[in-house]
């Protein structure tokens, strides 16, 4: 499994917490705890989505292109899983076998209805939610 969707969510999230400061992709990968070059191919992916843009020059940077109120996670999904598929079938099981001649087309709705369940919550939560959910379990891990 990748983790494209997970890190640039972290990297969305990350952005709305600086409050419209551009923050350099060092620093996203600071933070993610990974290469710059990685956060770089991400961040032109979100700036394809019109989920980020850049500003240049001196204390440039990236910034949310839009509110986080109105940047859902499967809006972030989309831009970094250009498939869309979250549970890929096996694309070459043997025609001979019983099995393996059927079992995609006995998964396929199974799949989709899974996949249609996963868009539905992700498209509940909101960038500006999920920076609230972090932010909340920093209070508690902070308080104990």
């Amino acid at each position: 499994m990748n983790t494209r969707f997970a890190v640039a969510a972290h990297i969305l999230t990350l952005l709305h917490t600086q409050a419209g400061e551009p923050v350099t992709s060092e620093l996203l990968a600071s933070s993610i705890n990974t290469n710059p070059s990685l956060v770089r191919r991400l961040l032109m992916q979100l700036g394809e989505a019109g989920l980020t843009r850049s500003q240049m020059g001196a204390g440039g940077g990236t910034l949310l292109a839009r509110s986080a109120n109105r940047i859902t996670l499967l809006d972030v999904f989309r831009a970094v899983e250009h498939d869309g598929t979250v549970l890929p079938l096996h694309q070459n099981p043997n025609p001979a076998c019983l099995v393996g001649r059927n079992i995609a087309a006995a998964l396929d709705r199974h799949i989709g209805a899974a996949e249609k369940a996963m868009e539905t919550a992700l498209s509940r939560t909101t960038i500006a939610s999920l920076t609230g959910e972090v932010l909340d379990l920093e209070k508690r891990r902070s308080a104990s």
